[in-house]
């Protein structure tokens, strides 16, 4: 169990270590909370905003996409070098 706690605390730390050396010198970003203001971006903040992700099953002739509902999120995910298809209106 131990083992299993402290992956994930490592990749935790990886995820935010990821996103601040995209940002650069600067290492802040805007739109992690409400009040839109500048801040270096935490490991939880990041997987908040892209645990709001959500996925739409494909089928034979169209592949599942990944539906964005937020800037940020597009963001995190460009940051993190995880390439998407960026849907806005899931087709029913």
């Amino acid at each position: 169990m131990i083992q299993v706690i402290c992956l994930a605390l490592l990749v935790f730390c990886l995820i935010e270590r990821q996103v601040r050396r995209a940002l650069g010198p600067e290492q802040t970003m805007a739109g992690l909370y409400p009040d839109n203001r500048r801040v270096r971006p935490t490991g939880r903040m990041i997987l908040y905003h892209l645990g709001e992700l959500n996925l739409r099953i494909g089928n034979v002739t169209d592949p599942p996409t990944v539906q964005i509902t937020r800037g940020v999120q597009l963001h995190l995910l460009e940051l993190l070098g995880i390439e998407v298809t960026q849907t806005r209106w899931p087709q029913t």
